[in-house]
């Protein structure tokens, strides 16, 4: 996956915003591996994946709907954001660990 920003982050936790909490793990693993995928692919072929982009994590969410960008005053968000970083922590642990 390409280097993660703020506004990486910042899209997948929109995403998960509009999604049912019990899927939010699920998707959220989803978009990593999306991002992952094209990643691999960009450096294959010199060109995007045709479906998931350019290989970062944003490019990846925003294949999805995404909710309206709220502020750090809103707890649902924060528990978002919260949750891609501790998959890309736990992401980049496994990664270390292989």
């Amino acid at each position: 996956m390409r280097p993660v920003l703020h506004g990486d982050v910042s899209a997948a936790a929109r995403v998960l915003l509009r999604v049912d909490p019990l899927d939010r793990d699920r998707l959220c693993q989803r978009m990593i591996q999306e991002a992952e995928l094209a990643d691999a692919y960009v450096g294959q072929t010199g060109c995007m994946h045709p479906l998931f982009g350019n290989g970062s994590l944003m490019a990846a969410a925003r294949n999805r709907k995404l909710a309206d960008e709220p502020s750090f005053d809103d707890l649902r968000y924060c528990q978002c954001f919260e949750l891609v970083l501790r998959h890309l922590i736990d992401t980049r642990i496994n990664q270390t660990r292989n």
